[in-house]
Formats: C-alpha cells, sequence, structure tokens
C-alpha cells in the first residue's frame, strides 16, 4: 500500500518523495539485475546477445569449431566479444593495449593480440580460444600439460596467453632453441617471472605439439 504524503497540489505517492541516495541505489540494482539476467541467458543458451548499435554487422566466425552468427558493432573487440557476449573468459584483458599478450587467441591458426582485433574483421574466419585447444578425449593439450609438469605459472593470469603463443610459436617453427622461444615469446608478460619454466615447457611439448599439428593438417588434406 503507498503511503500518500500532501503539498500544494494534494496527496503525491511516496515514490515521488525519493531522495537522490536512494534514487541511485535503485537504478544501480536494477542494472545489476538486468546484466545478470543477460548474462544468465547467454550462458544457458550458448549464444551471443547481439549488440544492436547503429551499423551492427551480421558476422559468421568458428569459434572453436563451433559456427556462430553475431550481430555486432563495428567497433567491439574480438576479446570483449568473447569475454562478455560468448562467456569464454580464458583470454584474459591485461594491458588493453596489445602490449602484454595475456588476451593472445588464434584467428585462422595464427596469434593475435585479441584486444586490438576488431570482432567484425573474423568474419569468415576460425577463432581458437584456450578453452577449444582441449584435445576430444579430454585430455589436456600437450602444451597444457608441459607447463603444469614445469611449473611455468604462478599467479595464472598470463597463462592462458602464455600457451596460445607457444602453440603459436611452435608451429612457426620458431622452438627450434631456448633463445628462439625467448625471442618470440617476447610478446607475453609474466609479471610473476615464470619465464624459466615456460622455456622449459616450450621445448619439452614443442615434438608433441608438431605432432599433433600434423595429423591436423593431414586430415585437412584427406
Amino acid at each position: 500500500m503507498n503511503e500518500l504524503r500532501q503539498n500544494a497540489a494534494g496527496p503525491v505517492p511516496a515514490f515521488n518523495t525519493l531522495n537522490r541516495r536512494t534514487f541511485m541505489m535503485t537504478t544501480a540494482a536494477s542494472a545489476g539485475a538486468a546484466a545478470s539476467a543477460a548474462s544468465g541467458t547467454a550462458a544457458e543458451t550458448g549464444s551471443a546477445a547481439p549488440l544492436s548499435g547503429a551499423g551492427s554487422q551480421e558476422t559468421r566466425v568458428t569459434i572453436n569449431g563451433t559456427p556462430r552468427e553475431l550481430t555486432l558493432e563495428p567497433r567491439a573487440s574480438l576479446l570483449d566479444v568473447l569475454r562478455e557476449q560468448l562467456g569464454l573468459t580464458g583470454a584474459k584483458k591485461g594491458c588493453d593495449h596489445g602490449q602484454c599478450g595475456a588476451c593472445t587467441v588464434h584467428v585462422d591458426g595464427r596469434r593475435v593480440a585479441s584486444c586490438l582485433t576488431l570482432a567484425v574483421k573474423t568474419d569468415g574466419c576460425a577463432v581458437t580460444t584456450i578453452e577449444g585447444i582441449e584435445p576430444a578425449d579430454g585430455t589436456l593439450h600437450p602444451m597444457q600439460q608441459a607447463f603444469l609438469d614445469h611449473d611455468a605459472l604462478q599467479c595464472g593470469y598470463c597463462t592462458p596467453g602464455q600457451i596460445m603463443a607457444a602453440i603459436a610459436c611452435v608451429r612457426e617453427g620458431h622452438a627450434t632453441s631456448e633463445a628462439q622461444i625467448r625471442e618470440y615469446m617476447s610478446g607475453n608478460i609474466c609479471r610473476c617471472g615464470a619465464y624459466t619454466g615456460i622455456v622449459e615447457a616450450i621445448r619439452e611439448a614443442a615434438p608433441q605439439v608438431l605432432r599433433i599439428e600434423g595429423r591436423m593438417e593431414g586430415r585437412r588434406h584427406a
């Protein structure tokens, strides 16, 4: 039952007398609830909530082997689409300027800084994130296992980007020596300083990664 108050124009509902603090608290709570509801729906359906701003573009992209049809604003970064719309939070937002490598993913097999990549530019491409490298049998990718075996992570925040860059480093043929590995992994920063373990992990996993890459290449040309 609404409480009524009197003013010069007669009775007014109590909600007309809300002060600024109450208004802000109510608005914040409503916005939070709406965001949670949207996030929950996207997670349940596995589909991206379309962005319907002016100039939105239809984008078809295969993410971790699953074809997606997305409606995206031209300014949306690939990292934000992956994390905020598709719920793929493996790629991390570190510097957001392409300098730390925490957001590294593969586009058509090549590593990119997803924070600097416009999502609409991946139209027709295949995007692979850390969530997509797990073999079909559910075991860890050899590079993931090697990182664990060599304690190549401390806080772990940079680890997904490091692993994606490491796989690309091997694929590119730049993992044949410690000097090469250090050079071609230099775009990925680890604040904990786990570089020694990372180099050891890449050297150990490289032969297994190359065998996997060879089998995949064979299937593509079969």
